[in-house]
């Protein structure tokens, strides 16, 4: 195998692998990139099992067909000092020899027919949902999908294909968010995607690309870049349960307003409590050792004075991925979960319970 590559092209495609590739034992072939150069392409894959990614080049010369492996961890480091000019790679018995003017490095290799198969996955049923509304969706409700939680099932959104719409779910327990869109013509499923999956999609994919999947594998590909990820095994919990079929009380805030408020009283404690009256909003830090509140004059249609304790964080999460001037946010008590909604995307939040 041999072919020259401008560096920068070979440095942003061996970048995006690093997310895929096994960072605990160095010596294992899933801490490898794959690079195959046929058709006059050059593919690179990476994978730890779990989650993998492939990458087509077109942009290479000087071309001999064949393929190897390398630690990408270390040949990236390697490209990144050298200059912004063309690069050659070429495999050698067990070494691959990357040659740039004078300079010259050598790696070691395994026999690339040793990789693993990414490409195995197949009669896959294509989703019909457009990429771009399928990122926007998961972007929205990413900040609430939990980390490093017993139940495996909560480190990863929910995929819940239903008959009319497509929702799409997380939580950590303390919120659950939900976005969802209409379902045109997919079956009825559901699927759990690991965390890692779902920001390395929004990090990939900005264009069209396609979705298949089945109950064990999701794939999102275009024409030049392939990603796989395992679905995660489990049953998430029944989320419908958790939002308010009713509310006593729902109204209109402005967005921005309310984030200026928030960001004020929080620089020195995240737990705020927030007051709403006819006729303003008080907003205070919790911290027992500080001072920090700020009001907004409005006019809000309800009858009586009542408040919510929160972490700030889960407000603020909310408000930065909405897209409205507005949002709506609905209660029935002051220690009950309350709700915040936007276009199309809603989230339900468990208050801090204070003593009176």
């Amino acid at each position: 195998m041999k072919f020259v590559i401008t560096k920068n092209i070979l440095e942003n495609v061996i970048a995006s692998m690093q997310p895929f590739l096994e960072k605990k034992d160095s010596s294992a072939i899933t801490s490898h990139v794959y690079l195959e150069t046929k058709d006059n392409k050059l593919i690179v894959k990476a994978t730890d099992y779990e989650i993998g990614l492939e990458t087509t080049v077109e942009n290479i010369s000087d071309i001999e067909n064949g393929k190897t492996t390398v630690n990408g961890n270390n040949l990236l480091g390697i490209i990144k000092r050298l200059k912004n000019e063309n690069i050659t790679l070429e495999a050698d018995s067990n070494n691959l020899i990357i040659k740039q003017n004078k300079s010259v490095f050598k790696l070691p290799t395994y026999d690339a027919n040793e990789y693993p198969n990414i490409n195995k996955y197949e009669n896959l049923k294509e989703l019909s949902i457009s990429t771009i509304n399928f990122i926007n969706s998961i972007k929205k409700i990413t900040p609430s999908i939990d980390n490093n939680n017993p139940k495996f099932e909560l480190n990863g959104a929910l995929l819940d294909i239903k008959s009319q719409k497509i929702n799409f779910v997380s939580t950590d327990t303390r919120r659950l968010a939900l976005s969802y869109l209409e379902n045109i013509s997919n079956d009825e499923m559901q699927l759990i995607i690991p965390k890692k999956a779902i920001i390395e999609i929004q990090k990939l994919f900005l264009d069209n690309a396609k979705i298949y999947c089945d109950q064990t594998n999701l794939i999102v590909s275009n024409n030049n870049t392939k990603f796989f990820t395992k679905l995660i095994n489990g049953k998430f919990p029944d989320y419908e349960r958790i939002i308010p079929s009713t509310l006593k009380y729902s109204f209109p805030l402005p967005k921005n307003i309310l984030i200026e408020s928030i960001k004020l009283v929080t620089s020195l404690f995240s737990n705020i409590k927030i007051t709403f009256n006819p006729k303003y909003i008080i907003f205070e830090s919790l911290d027992e050792d500080s001072v920090a509140t700020t009001q907004i004059d409005i006019d809000i249609n309800i009858p009586n004075e009542f408040y919510l304790a929160v972490n700030a964080k889960y407000l603020l999460d909310f408000l930065s991925t909405s897209n409205s001037e507005k949002i709506k946010i609905g209660f029935n008590e002051s220690n009950l979960p309350f709700y915040l909604e936007d276009d199309k995307f809603y989230t339900v939040v468990m208050p801090i319970v204070l003593e009176k």
